[in-house]
C-alpha cells in the first residue's frame, strides 16, 4: 500500500521514514540504504569535518539515485558559511536543529530547499512555523542523542504541537517499528525520524560493541544528562554515564570523552553512547531494507486491525 501525504510529497519519498543526522555516523553508508529503500537518509554536519562531509554527499550520489538530505546543527557547526555550504551541494531537503530556525530558513528556502526545523517544546515549534520552515520534526525526550533540558515525552508533546500548527510534522523520540509509527500518526505526524534504530542497523558504521550495547539494554537501560545545563543528553547507561549521572549539577560536556574511540573502536567507557528509550525495544542488528519493509507493513497491519476492530 502506498503512503500519500505531505511529508512523502515534499521529501519525494516512497516512506515516510528519516534517518536521524547522528554526528559521524550519518555518513554515505547508512543514508544510502535508507534512502534505496523508500526513506530519507540523511547526512550530518555536527562532526563539524565539512571537507568529508563534502566527499560524503558525492559517494551518495553514487550509492543512491534516490533523495536524501543533509542536516544543519547549528549549536555544533561553526563554520557561518555552513547554509550556502549546503545549498553549494544542490540538495533539496534540510534540516536545521540546535539553534534558531530564524538563522538560516530565509536563506536555505531562497535557494529553494525544503526546510524542517527540529524541536522539543511547543514555544519552539510556534516560533519554527513564524519563521517560515515548510515542516517540523518534534521530538520528544525519550530520543537519544543532544536534548533540550527540559524533556517532554513525544505522546504529550506531538498532539499538542499538531493542535497548534498546520504544517506537516516528523515524529522523532520513541520511534522504533511500524507500531510505534501507527501511534504517531495518530497524534498527528505524517512521518517519523529514527535514531536509535538506525545505529543499531547492519549498515550503520558505530562498532558492533555500540550495537550489542543497544541489543542488550532493557528499557530502563538510559540515562538523562546534563538536565540543569545545556545541552542535555540521553545516552546508554554504563559506567561512565552512570558517574555522570550522580554528578547532577555539573555540565558534563567537557567530560564527553573520546567519541572516536566510541563510536569506532568500540570502547564503551571512552565516550557518552546516545542513545533512546527504545533500545529497550530493539532485540537484533537488522538491515535497513528489512527494518523499513517491517515498519511499513506493520503500520498498515495496525491500521486494517483497528478499522476493523472498532470501525
Amino acid at each position: 500500500m502506498p503512503y500519500q501525504n505531505r511529508v512523502t510529497q515534499m521529501l519525494g519519498v516512497e516512506i515516510p521514514i528519516v534517518q536521524a543526522p547522528m554526528g559521524w555516523i550519518a555518513r554515505s553508508a547508512l543514508a544510502s540504504a535508507v534512502s534505496n529503500a523508500g526513506g530519507l537518509g540523511i547526512i550530518e554536519t555536527s562532526s563539524g569535518e565539512l571537507d568529508a562531509v563534502k566527499e560524503e554527499i558525492k559517494m551518495m550520489r553514487t550509492l543512491t539515485d534516490k533523495p536524501f538530505g543533509v542536516n544543519i546543527a547549528q549549536a555544533f557547526v561553526r563554520d557561518p558559511s555552513i547554509a550556502q555550504f549546503v545549498i553549494d551541494q544542490g540538495v533539496q531537503f534540510v534540516t536545521t536543529s540546535a539553534g534558531s530556525p530564524t538563522r538560516y530558513t530565509e536563506q536555505l528556502k531562497s535557494a529553494g530547499l525544503t526546510v524542517f526545523h527540529v524541536v522539543p517544546t511547543l514555544s519552539a515549534a510556534l516560533k519554527a512555523v513564524a519563521a517560515g520552515v515548510d515542516g517540523l520534526i518534534v521530538e520528544g525526550g525519550e530520543g537519544g542523542g543532544f536534548k533540550n533540558p527540559t524533556e517532554v515525552a513525544s505522546m504529550v508533546l506531538l498532539p499538542l504541537v499538531r493542535s497548534k500548527v498546520d504544517v506537516p510534522i516528523i515524529a522523532a523520540g520513541g520511534m522504533v517499528d511500524g507500531a510505534t509509527m501507527a501511534a504517531a500518526f495518530a497524534l498527528g505526524a505524517e512521518g517519523v525520524q529514527m535514531g536509535t534504530r538506525m545505529v543499531s542497523a547492519l549498515e550503520s558504521p558505530v562498532h558492533q560493541n555500540w550495537k550489542d550495547a543497544i541489543i542488550d539494554a532493557p528499557e530502563t537501560g538510559t540515562v538523562f544528562l546534563n538536565k540543569f545545563h545545556s545541552p542535555a543528553l540521553r545516552a546508554l547507561r554504563t559506567d561512565r554515564t552512570a558517574r555522570l549521572e550522580a554528578q547532577a549539577e555539573d555540565n558534563i560536556m567537557p567530560e564527553f570523552g573520546d567519541a572516536q574511540a566510541l563510536y569506532f573502536g568500540g570502547d564503551m567507557e571512552a565516550a557518552i553512547p546516545l542513545s533512546g528509550q527504545v533500545a529497550g525495544r530493539i532485540d537484533a542488528v537488522r538491515p535497513v531494507a528489512d527494518i523499513i519493509n517491517e515498519t511499513r507493513d506493520e503500520f498498515f497491519k495496525i491500521l486494517d486491525t483497528l478499522h476493523h476492530q472498532y470501525l
